[in-house]
């Protein structure tokens, strides 16, 4: 499969890396947290390293996966959303089992993060 951004997604990413003065793309993956298992990890990339999977996105922006994080959210899409003030990114993960009541963690089939 792959990780996805929507175009709205791959506009936010393009925008705050010309903000910061650059990189390739988008770090993406998973951490043990919250009362249901895993929390999502967003950052910026400035390089791939050797067990990055790299997701091409369009304007050649890059989705990194490290491999270990792969079965956690492998088909995953990401979109920017603007709700009221608040902007955020929504997650589409179809490995997701159950969420946590507040949203920030969730359990997949594979859960060992």
């Amino acid at each position: 499969m792959a990780i996805t951004l929507t175009p709205a997604a791959v506009k936010h990413v393009t925008q705050a890396l010309e903000k910061r003065g650059g990189g390739i793309g988008l770090r993406f993956g998973v951490k043990q947290s919250g009362c249901s298992g895993l929390a999502y990890i967003l950052d910026y990339a400035d390089e791939a390293g050797p067990e990055d999977i790299s997701f091409t996105q369009d304007n050649n922006l890059v989705v990194l996966v490290k491999q270990a994080d792969l079965p956690f959210v492998d088909g995953t899409e990401l979109d920017y959303r603007k709700e009221g003030l608040n902007s955020v990114f929504k997650f589409n993960n179809p490995n997701v089992t159950d969420s946590c009541g507040c949203g920030e963690s969730f359990t997949t089939r594979t859960q060992s993060a």
